[in-house]
Formats: C-alpha cells, structure tokens, sequence
C-alpha cells in the first residue's frame, strides 16, 4: 500500500501541462463576474466562473454616478475574488472595467479602490476596445465568422463587424438593459424608441443584411435558453445555438408581452436579471428589423476571451478551437491518445478511396469525432454510448455549431451502441439533418471495424487499410495480423459496407 503514496501529488490529475491558471474579472454595468480558466491556450478550459450581480450601472445614465449600495457589493465580490485567485494559484489575473466605471463622475474613484480590493491593476476600457475584444471573443469561438458582434451589457451595447480573423470598427451605444430602464422611466415602449433612434444613426447595422448577427451578453444568452425551453430543444448549450430571426421575432414579442414568470423555466433565470429581459428582447428585436440579418448565433465567449485570445502568438491563434479541444478530452480521457489521431488517419483514406465529398467543417468535425471515439471507455459497457453521448453534446466546445456537435456525440454513441437508429430521439436527428446522420453511421461503422483490430492501442492502425475499391469495401491485414479476421471482425466489416452501400471484402497481405 506504500508504493502507491511514495510521493504527493505535485499537480491534479486529469489536468494538462499549460503552465499556471489565468484569470480575469469583468467589472461590468450589471455584474461582476471572476472566470479562471486552467491556462492560456487556443482552447481555454474554465476552471471557476462566478458572478455577482451587482447592479453598478443602474440609475448611472440619469444621475451620473455609481450607487454607494453596489460599490460596496462590487468591492466585497473583489475582495472575495482575489482570495479565491490565490486559493487557485493564478499565475496572471487581469481585471476589466466597461461602461458604469467609464460613465459615472465617480468612477475614478470607484476603480482605485477596486484595485486595492483585488489586488490587481483594473484596465477601463473604452467603448471601440470593449467592441473590439468582444469582436476577438467572438473570432476564438466560431470557425471562420462574418457578419456583426453585439455585446450587450447593462450600460451599452457594443457594434462590431467581424470577417474570419479581421475585425472592423466599432461603436458603443448607451443602450444596456439597466441603462434603457433608466432611460426610459420603465417605459418598455419609451426604451424602444430610444432605440429606434439611436440605431438608425449606426453603420455596421447597414452591412448586416444576409450576414450572421452574433448576440453575446448575459441577456440574450438568457433569452436563448428561455427559447430552447420553449421549442423543447434537447441540447441546452446555448453557444453556437442559432435561431432564425423570423422565428426569434415571434418569441422576442412574446417576451416583451408576457408576464416573465410565465415564461418555461424562468426560474433558471436569476431574479436580478428577469426584469432586464424585456429590454434585452426590445434591443434584439430592433437590431433584426433594422439589420435583416440571416441568422443569429449565441455566443458564450466575449470580452473576456478575445483579450485571451490577443495575448496568443499567432501560430496558436490560427490553431482550430474544436480539435485542441476534442485532442486535450482525447489526452485526458482515452486508452492510447495516439489511437484516435490514428483513426483520423485511417478515415482519411477511406473517404479519400471512396471519393466521399467533405465540406471543410464536415472534415473538421469527423476530425474531433475520431479524437473523441474512446473517452468513454472508463464507463461501465452498457453505458458507454450514452454517457459519452452526453459528455461530447454537452462539452464547452467552440468552433462548433449545434449540427456538428449532434454529429460528434451520435458518431461516438452508434459506436459503441451499433448503427440502428432506434435509439436517438427524432429531435437529435432534425438537429443533424440527414446528411450528417449518414456521415455520423458511417464514421461509427469505420470505427466498430477498427476497434477490434487494434484493441484502442496506438501502432496498429497504420499497418492496415480500410478503401473502397470499385463496388467494394476492403479490409486489408498485414500477415502478423491475419488471425484478427475472425466472423466478428468480417461482420462488422459487413455493416461497413451496407452503411456505404458496397460489397465486403477481407484480404491479408504482405
């Protein structure tokens, strides 16, 4: 038993290699929010996210000062923060102070003292660096964006246009829900005027037209789980989660219209936050019927992970969100790391073979599927495939709509649960679509195949082939490996083929 104690643990199991934990705290209009994630990587992972609401922007755009009630919440959830920080042993921890700070007469000397409280320099940012840094939270967490960042806070509103990595300019408009209610008296129909006016003066609404409108804030990702609720959406991750503005128009007048307690699971809405709603769907409203966008994409990622994201070198800026990520869970989690890059491997030539067409996201996304196949494997045989269902269609993922990732959690659930579709609900499969069901069978027979000749153990792999040759598919074994062909292994190949609609055919070679 002393063997396996010989030393303490000097770092926690289950974690990466990526240097000290690093931290930010976001004073903002209505909440002060300490996130610490596990290091400074393409694809940071959260190791703590707290927030207080605090309200420092409420009664700000009429009186021009901060409220001595929520200093002193702000101040304390400060205090609490920097010993929080050290409890983690954060490396780095950079403090941001957005609208209320930078509007009120007081704000100076709320911010020295919110440095003292925890212990770090506080860095006010202007509105066009709050777009900016919004627009890079927005760039690290979808694959190739374009279109128009809205960052709604409780102050203001932050315009940006964004196109793949290059972020245009921005503006800042005074129109945050704590804001619009003071505005406007309370006047949900006074507040949308006041929005009227001021977004008809604003240019990047002018270049949203048949773009994406990408909504990040507090609000409006409450107002997308308030919508999922209401569609009986099966997955309840709102980032990447898209809603078509005719159908988001309906559901944002009802918003505006109905009692909030009303509305399906609104007790998962903090109580602070509820009356915000209303001006956050106004705001929303207003942007579609002005901009005519295509769609719009709910962003989890904003201020706080584009100035992560601009403290990278440029080559781990163009790395791919989706793959770090699905490689860390495949490092962390599965028998052999290097197996699942060798089943990427293995699918690429047989989709090569079989001249199977791939939009870039399709390959991306069979990409992370063979880098996610085994992390289930610690799980108890009849529940592999439902539990690694659940960890990948739930995972913290970016670079990733809810298509692709109903696509990566099937994929590995037909593996280890077979190919019928009895089992997957018909709402998991309207999210897929057809063709990426198809994609996800056939990917899960390729695996099926190969798990029993390699036994999730790296090295095996590269040394046979799976391609479609004419009307059929061939299976081909090195001579050292010829016993692996038993009646399991040719009717697995068998599924293989009617997955892919061809002949199935064994051959040992060498």
């Amino acid at each position: 038993m002393d063997s396996v104690r010989e030393k303490p643990a000097t770092e926690a199991p289950g974690r990466l290699r990526v240097g000290q934990p690093i931290a930010t705290i976001d004073i903002g209009s209505n909440s002060v929010r300490l996130v610490a994630y596990e290091g400074l990587t393409r694809a940071p992972t959260q190791l703590y996210n707290e927030k207080v609401l605090c309200g420092l922007g409420r009664n700000v755009a009429t009186t021009g000062r901060l409220d001595q009630g929520a200093v002193d919440r702000a101040l304390r959830a400060l205090g609490r923060f920097r010993l929080l920080c050290r409890t983690m042993n954060v490396g780095e921890l950079h403090v941001l102070a957005t609208a209320a700070a930078r509007d009120a007469t007081n704000g100076e000397g709320f911010l020295q003292a919110a440095a003292d409280a925890c212990g770090a320099p506080v860095e006010l940012l202007s509105g066009a660096r709050e777009a900016e840094l919004s627009a890079l939270g927005v760039i690290s967490g979808f694959y190739q964006p374009d279109g128009i960042v809205g960052d709604l806070g409780g102050g203001s509103l932050e315009l940006i246009d964004i196109a793949g990595d290059a972020v245009g300019a921005g503006t800042s408009l005074r129109l945050g829900g704590l804001a619009l209610q003071d505005l406007s008296g309370n006047s949900p129909k006074k507040a949308r005027r006041i929005v009227r006016e001021q977004l008809e003066r604003t240019q990047q609404l002018q270049r949203l037209k048949g773009r994406t409108f990408y909504a990040v804030g507090g609000t409006w990702r409450a107002l997308a789980r308030l919508h999922q609720a209401d569609l009986g959406y099966p997955l309840r991750v709102t980032h990447g989660y898209r809603v078509d503005p005719e159908a988001g128009l309906r559901f944002l007048s009802l918003v505006e219209e109905a009692d909030a307690g009303s509305l399906k699971e609104i007790d998962t809405i903090s109580e602070a936050r509820r009356p915000l709603l209303a001006y956050g769907a106004i705001v929303l409203e207003e942007i579609i019927r002005a901009g005519r966008p295509d769609d719009i994409a709910i962003s989890v990622l904003g201020v706080r992970e584009g100035m992560l994201y601009e403290m990278l070198d440029p080559p781990s800026r163009r790395l791919d969100p989706l793959l770090q990520a699905a490689d860390e869970f495949n490092v962390l989690r599965s028998r052999a790391p290097e197996h699942g890059r060798e089943m990427r491997a293995l699918t690429d030539r047989f989709f090569q073979s079989a001249g199977l067409s791939e939009t870039v996201d399709e390959r991306r996304y069979r990409h992370a599927a063979c880098l996610l196949a085994d992390i289930g494997w610690r799980a108890h045989p009849d529940y592999r495939g439902e539990q690694s269902f659940n960890l990948i269609a739930n995972a913290a993922f970016v670079g990733i709509d809810h298509p692709g990732r109903a696509y990566l959690a099937l994929s590995v659930f037909f593996r280890h649960e077979g190919l019928s579709l009895d089992k997957v609900s018909p709402d998991l499969r309207r999210i897929a679509g057809s063709h990426l069901l198809e994609r996800a069978r056939l990917l899960a027979a390729l695996m099926r195949l190969a798990y029993p000749i390699s036994v999730a153990m790296a090295g095996v792999l590269p040394r046979t082939r799976v391609l479609a040759k004419g009307e059929a598919i061939l299976l081909e074994l090195p001579r050292d490996l010829a016993a692996l062909a038993s009646d399991r292994l040719t009717n697995r190949l068998k599924q293989l083929a009617r997955v892919a609609e061809a002949e199935a055919r064994v051959e040992v070679v060498g």
